[in-house]
């Protein structure tokens, strides 16, 4: 009995390890579709292409300079390893983060770019 549980455990352990072993992340679900974005989130994708495009991409995994941002908020910590929240993400827009320079918008543009980047 014992033998015949170690011989059907092993192979079970090993379908749960290998993801992990490999870095294996949880699939991230798809971005809301552009479609069905509020006025708001339309007003931050669109700052979100005059202040961020050129560095990171929003839609797909992708690395550019910076690192991706689909699924920013999806994930409980930001690549460097701060908490993935509003205000962790808005002091990084406004005082920038190792590479990242400090991007200068209003209030307004911040609250409408953390209410795109939650789509994503």
């Amino acid at each position: 009995m014992n033998l015949l549980r170690r011989n059907l455990l092993r192979p079970c352990g090993l379908i749960v390890l290998c993801p992990l072993l490999a870095g294996c992340r949880p699939a991230t679900p798809p971005p809301t579709p552009l479609s069905q974005l509020n006025a708001q989130q339309r007003q931050g994708y669109r700052d979100f292409h005059v202040y961020c495009s050129q560095c990171h991409d929003d839609r797909d995994a992708d690395s550019l300079h910076g690192p991706p941002l689909l699924g920013v908020f999806k994930q409980p910590y930001l690549p460097s390893g701060a908490p993935a929240n509003d205000e962790r993400v808005a002091a990084t827009i406004r005082d920038g983060h190792g590479l990242m320079p400090p991007i200068d918008i209003d209030s307004q543009q911040t609250q409408d770019l953390l209410a795109y980047l939650h789509t994503l």
